[in-house]
């Protein structure tokens, strides 16, 4: 529950959710059985011309999106089907995010961040003591101080559980400060450590988000807590409770095909959300957990960089394995360097899109008071590609 402010919300979100119903007979009812005949159609270019003739007009604003996002993603699966190498990454990670993305300009954004990020850190490190070094081998030191590790036991990870759960009070008292519209029981959630049996059953750390019959957890994997510095923890809350993936998914009905073409979308939310909770305070009180924070940032920005330099500009995976050390220093606990420069390889567009959503939510976001708007503008209606995004601001 939203401690003393359930009633503020829930009018609204009964509003926002009943205008996002089609009403029997629309236009949404067209539109609707046009997209699941062009979801079904495997030719990406019949299925483009199912939809040519649907006439925005009389549409809700959900149906109009999924509308939007799914001629823009199939036409770019049109244009995949004959692109060059000199053009088919751009078109992969336009499919991924929105078809207004450039991907210098985008590199360069990363860039900017990632400067950004370290100039953030570098303080923080000085007031710890440790000035030494590029900002990847000081968050090494930092990430085998014997102080900050819980023990490897159950015990360790109770511990880490409770501080979890008494981060995310914090997150659910913030709540009303930047959203306002949202059903009641998004934040009727908490977390739990994975049980034995399902890490006998090779599970990760996975999440049942809430719903208005039932509580939502986030089951964390705290398999190799030694790997989990208490400091990381806060920004894990933000961004897999609140107000990251427990917020948006509960909220997010698209239709099948535009879900196709905006399936990263909740991940960029989730990592806005934990900037977000950074510009609330909620990592300030203790320079190691906003350090923490800062680590999740880079772990998302080197990805990103990563992305690109493999496929734009050709860096071998030691190269890209060199930079990231420099940058962070220490692997994210489920993204080890080796691997997950492996799978980058293999799966050109992914990462970058997770980051590049992320900063064009962050660029768009107001710094003062409507930020209630904003978010209620990027939520309500589903997940959004980038130009939606910005055309939502524009009006």
């Amino acid at each position: 529950m939203i401690l003393g402010r359930r009633t503020l919300i829930a009018g609204a979100a009964a509003t926002a959710f009943a205008a996002r119903l089609p009403a029997a007979g629309s236009a949404d009812a067209e539109a609707t059985a046009a997209l699941d005949a062009a979801a079904a159609e495997k030719d990406p270019a019949k299925a483009l011309a199912l939809l040519r003739s649907i006439s925005r007009k009389g549409l809700s604003r959900a149906r109009a999106l999924d509308l939007e996002a799914a001629r823009a993603g199939l036409a770019i699966d049109v244009a995949l089907a004959d692109a060059t190498a000199a053009t088919r990454y751009t078109l992969q990670l336009q499919r991924a995010i929105g078809s207004d993305l450039d991907p210098a300009r985008a590199r360069a954004r990363l860039e900017a961040e990632l400067q950004r990020l370290h100039a953030r850190a570098a303080p923080l490190f000085a007031r710890l003591g440790d000035t030494s070094g590029d900002i990847g081998a000081r968050y090494s030191r930092l990430w085998r101080d014997e102080r900050y590790l819980y023990a490897d036991d159950e015990a360790g990870r109770a511990r880490a559980v409770a501080d979890m759960n008494a981060t995310l009070a914090g997150m659910r008292d913030r709540l009303p400060l930047a959203f306002a519209g949202l059903p009641p029981w998004c934040a009727n959630v908490s977390t739990r450590a994975l049980n034995p049996a399902e890490i006998a059953a090779g599970k990760n750390g996975y999440r049942a988000p809430p719903t208005a019959d039932a509580p939502g957890l986030y089951i964390v994997d705290l398999k190799d807590i030694r790997r989990r510095p208490s400091w990381t923890l806060p920004s894990v809350v933000a961004h897999e409770l609140l107000p990251g993936h427990m917020v948006q998914l509960p909220l997010a009905a698209p239709h099948p095909l535009r879900q196709r073409y905006t399936v990263n979308y909740p991940e960029g939310w989730a990592i806005y959300a934990e900037q977000l909770a950074a510009s609330e305070g909620a990592f300030a009180a203790d320079p190691r957990v906003e350090l923490g924070h800062i680590h999740w940032l880079l772990f998302r920005v080197g990805r990103a960089l990563v992305d690109l330099g493999i496929h734009r500009s050709g860096w071998s995976i030691e190269a890209a394995r060199a930079k990231l050390v420099a940058w962070q220093g220490e692997p994210a606990y489920f993204a080890p360097f080796d691997p997950d420069l492996a799978r980058t390889a293999k799966e050109p567009a992914g990462w970058a899109s997770h980051a590049l959503i992320w900063l064009a939510l962050a660029d768009r976001a107001p710094r003062t008071g409507s930020r209630k708007r904003f978010h209620a503008s990027v939520l309500v209606d589903g997940p959004l590609r980038t130009e939606n995004i910005g055309a939502r601001m524009r009006a």
